[in-house]
């Protein structure tokens, strides 16, 4: 440590200040005794001025040479002023530390650096270091540039390239770059290959190694440009691989006798020099095919539409040099025009000036010939499968039409085989419809009342019988119009329990298996109970003399092969089956049980319509049903619905309508069906009922109605309507201005587009024709106070 009070020349020092310097140790110190060890410069311990001095002066570094051994040292000397009230210097004070090795060492490495960097710009190879980052395209999916020597502008021709990305730099090439070099960063393996770089045109050989630590997600880049070692190597192979077609084809045209000739042209005299089998061969003079030919006495032998070709091929064999091949015709002695094919290597003198080119002349003309009847061959080939292609496209319409054709054909075997079974039934339903009302309207007319409710009721049977026919021919075409719930098909079995036995009889030993805890399905239950009794009735008939009905649920998960098997998506399923101890099927009979009007009972007894009723009735459910049965043991038919997740619904229990609920509010219900009778009798029902009613006859009209002012509380409409616009778009547009506008669809066959294939949205209901009309008053008034 030292010190200094005002300007004297005299410093207070501590004595490590002195063995520092080599001096003896001492309080006081003479700042001139101090001078004489510097090195170059003033001593920094000299007094400031009040102008210059700061009150901390910076550290400053002197070099000195020891007083004891004369070693030359590095000294770091730090001081703090002392100033006066009037602001004059008072005080110095500070310390020294000996930092020879802290110099020594900083010296050491900017003369290493300044050598690496010398090293480094003078790699005639160009180098530089990467660092991967993190971008908008993904993790490590860019790179920049944080080193790069001199040779990476020589070698590419790109300036300036640190701090560069490769993103901004190529883009397009930017992927290619970084799956070759982010290998290297996350494996760690070092690689070698050779790249064109499209951005600068040129070829680069690159050598590229990962930095470590790998954390620093660095990649060291050496490359040289090797453009023209590229194009040299591939022209020597192109010449080589000319060299090798020629000596190959000298040396078959040696082998086949197919030489007729050699020349030598001198090229500055523009001569030919020819033997005399060449001259003899075209009608020359041999004499003057040893004195020499010039180039136009030998094109003038060439065929006219050949000259052209020959001259550009000369030109060009002379200004490219190496091996030269062409083929062209010439007139022989006969006067007929021969292939031949002239080869030669054109020779240049050390200057590369071109001197001479000579070579060889072989017939062709077997060869060209064969080539050409192969291409007619070809030509032929390609011709006979252009009109394979359309006798192909030709055959395969006429089995189209075939096709089509057969599957007409089942379509009027099938409609054969329909009126063969329900014309019989629907002529017998119509026959009770239509004699039970007109003998209610004789009996009117005669004041006969009062047997009038057995007629009426006649007509209700047989009407309910035909409405049950139809939705059997609806299950089957799977168009039908399905009004899915959360169901349990347990309590649904329970609830048919008593149904299905009085049904079956007593000759059937019936046995019920439920299962704990079935999940619920969405289904439509009155299709599935119809379904189910259809089942049993089925598996009564098949057990004549009686015997043993099984009715089982369960739960069941289907796997990849499980659900291939049933042909349904993987998932969790409900099984319902239906077993019999009957008669079974055979193969073939098994084979047609869900066709269309297949059945096994006499003419009369059946439509065939149950099973395939039952599986589009399924499969319009989302699931599948299949069929096992052997011939004297039974049959199980087995349902699969698919899981819902929600819970099924209460059961419902329907108190007897005696008379339809009337309205006390005033409400207006607007009715848009094309068929008046239907109008009028749901207008009829409503208007006694309170309701008023509004009609209208096709969509268009009812969309008026609906976009005007006034109060509307419900529609009723059916689906299908004439005019173009059908009752599901007439909805779609009519909620848009009135968007919590309540729907009944009313409908005998549903558009599978309309209804069945979407999703009914919020306050929209459905009601399949024939109905009750004090059904369908309960119905509306059941929407319209949102129950």
């Amino acid at each position: 440590m030292f010190s200094s009070d005002g300007p004297g020349e005299i410093l207070r020092v501590t004595p490590e200040f002195c063995r520092l310097h080599g001096l003896p140790v001492r309080d006081l110190l003479p700042l001139a005794e101090l001078a004489d060890l510097f090195v170059g410069g003033d001593p920094p311990f000299l007094p400031e001025t009040p102008a210059r001095a700061a009150e901390t002066a910076p550290e400053q570094e002197y070099c000195i040479r020891r007083a004891d051994t004369g070693e030359l040292r590095w000294i770091a000397r730090q001081g703090r002023l002392r100033r006066d009230a009037q602001g004059h210097p008072r005080q110095l004070f500070g310390v020294v530390r000996d930092v020879t090795d802290q110099k020594r060492a900083a010296n050491a490495l900017t003369l290493s650096e300044e050598r690496y960097r010398a090293l480094f710009d003078a790699i005639d190879d160009g180098f530089c270091i990467i660092e991967f980052f993190d971008g908008p395209h993904g993790p490590a999916s860019d790179y920049v540039h944080v080193e790069a020597n001199a040779g990476y502008e020589r070698h590419t021709g790109i300036r300036n390239i640190v701090g560069q990305t490769l993103r901004e730099l190529v883009p397009d090439e930017a992927d290619g770059w970084i799956e070759l070099y982010g290998g290297v960063l996350r494996t760690g393996s070092p690689i070698r290959f050779e790249r064109e770089f499209l951005k600068v045109g040129r070829r680069i050989e690159v050598s590229a190694a990962r930095l470590e630590p790998a954390s620093r997600r660095q990649v060291s880049v050496l490359f040289r440009d090797v453009t023209a070692r590229h194009r040299a190597e591939t022209a020597l192979r192109a010449s080589g691989a000319l060299v090798r077609e020629n000596a190959e084809r000298v040396q078959l045209a040696l082998e086949a006798g197919a030489i007729i000739g050699t020349w030598f042209w001198d090229l500055p005299t523009d001569r030919f020099t020819v033997d005399e089998a060449f001259a003899r061969t075209f009608g020359l003079d041999p004499s003057l095919g040893r004195v020499g030919l010039s180039l136009e006495q030998v094109i003038a032998t060439v065929h006219p539409d050949d000259v052209e070709g020959l001259r550009a091929a000369i030109a060009d064999g002379i200004g490219r040099g190496g091996a030269y091949a062409h083929q062209y015709r010439v007139r022989r002695l006969d006067g007929r025009y021969y292939w031949i094919e002239a080869n030669g290597r054109v020779e240049h003198a050390p200057d590369g000036t071109p001197t001479s080119f000579p070579g060889v002349l072989l017939d062709v003309e077997e060869r060209r010939a064969m080539e050409a009847e192969r291409d007619r061959a070809a030509a032929a080939l390609r011709a006979l499968n252009e009109t394979l292609e359309q006798r192909i496209l030709e055959r395969t319409a006429d089995l189209m039409r075939a096709e089509e054709q057969l599957r007409q054909s089942q379509k009027m075997e099938a409609v054969g085989q329909l009126t063969g079974g329900l014309a019989h039934d629907f002529n017998n339903l119509l026959t009770g419809i239509v004699g039970s009302l007109e003998l209610l309207g004789m009996r009117v007319a005669q004041g006969r009342l009062r047997d009038l409710d057995r007629y009426v009721g006649a007509a209700q049977t047989a009407a309910r019988r035909a409405a049950a026919l139809t939705h059997r021919l609806l299950a089957f075409s799977r168009r039908q119009t399905l009004d899915p719930r959360p169901t349990d098909i347990d309590r649904l079995v329970r609830g048919m329990e008593d149904l299905i036995r009085r049904t079956v009889g007593p000759a059937a030993d019936i046995h019920v298996a439920a299962t704990s805890g079935l999940w619920a399905v969405l289904v439509d239950p009155n299709q599935l109970e119809n379904a189910l009794l259809n089942l049993c009735i089925n598996a009564r008939d098949a057990m004549p003399e009686g015997g043993r009905l099984s009715i089982e649920t369960r739960n069941c998960f289907l796997d990849e092969a499980d659900a291939r098997e049933h042909d349904l998506p993987p998932g969790e399923y409900v099984a319902l089956q239906v077993a019999d101890t009957g008669t079974g099927m055979s193969p073939d009979v098994l084979a047609k049980a869900f066709d269309p009007f297949f059945t096994t009972k006499p003419l009369g007894e059946g439509t065939g319509l149950g099973l395939s009723m039952i599986y589009g009735f399924v499969r319009q459910s989302g699931g599948q049903a299949r069929i096992h049965s052997v011939p004297g043991a039974g049959t199980t038919v087995c349902l699969y619905l698919p899981r819902h997740p929600g819970e099924a619904e209460a059961a419902e229990i329907v108190p007897a309508i005696v008379e339809g609920p009337r309205t006390r509010y005033g409400e207006r219900v607007l009715v848009v069906d094309d068929e008046p009778t239907i109008r009028m009798l749901v207008c009829e029902v409503l208007n006694d009922l309170g309701y008023a009613a509004t009609e209208a006859a096709d969509g268009a009209s009812g969309l008026r109605i609906l976009q005007a002012a006034g109060r509307i509380d419900l529609l009723v409409t059916d689906v299908g309507l004439p005019g173009g616009m059908n009752g599901r778009q007439m909805v779609d547009a009519a909620r848009i201005v009135r968007p919590d506008l309540k729907v009944l669809f009313i409908t005998g066959y549903a558009e599978t587009m309309v209804i069945g294939d979407r999703q009914l949205e919020p306050g929209m209901h459905v009601m399949t024709k024939p109905f009750a009309m004090d059904a369908l008053a309960g119905r509306i008034r059941d929407i319209i106070a949102g129950r």
